[in-house]
């Protein structure tokens, strides 16, 4: 099992899309919204703002691991716990595709079988196709 700082790391990199080793809010929230959360620009950039170690609006990966590890586990663990809930389906321990595909249908996002499979793959730690809860904890944290 890869250390949980390795972990935060790959996430990271997931998120960063443009490669420069920084995150700003609008690639947090994009990524974010790519796994089925909904933040909105304001409570992303406050968060940043927040936790911006060096006063360029961006997140570096030690101000990332900061947001993973913030306070209040154990309040954090059963908000999760609900929230993953939710994208699970016949008694399954993991977000499918098509538990994923089904979940976003009721929140008005029409996607398809292989689009749920790309936004696993960004977050699928693993690589087993399927986001565990481990996985949605990295991702949601």
């Amino acid at each position: 099992m890869a250390r949980l700082a390795d972990r935060y790391e790959r996430v990271f990199r997931c998120f960063d899309e443009d490669g420069d080793g920084k995150l700003s809010p609008l690639e947090l929230r994009r990524q974010v919204g790519l796994i089925g959360g909904e933040l909105l620009l304001e409570e992303v950039e406050v968060a940043v703002e927040s936790l911006d170690s060096d006063g360029d609006g961006l997140l570096c990966l030690e101000d990332f691991v900061g947001l993973m590890e913030g306070g209040g586990e154990e309040e954090k663990m059963g908000d999760l716990r609900e929230a993953f809930g939710m994208y699970v389906t016949d008694g399954c321990e993991f977000i499918t595709p098509k538990s994923l595909k089904r979940m976003l249908s009721r929140l008005g996002q029409s996607k398809t079988v292989d689009e749920c499979e790309a936004m696993i793959c960004h977050v699928d730690l693993d690589g087993d196709g399927v986001i565990s809860f481990d996985e949605f904890k990295v991702m949601m944290m």
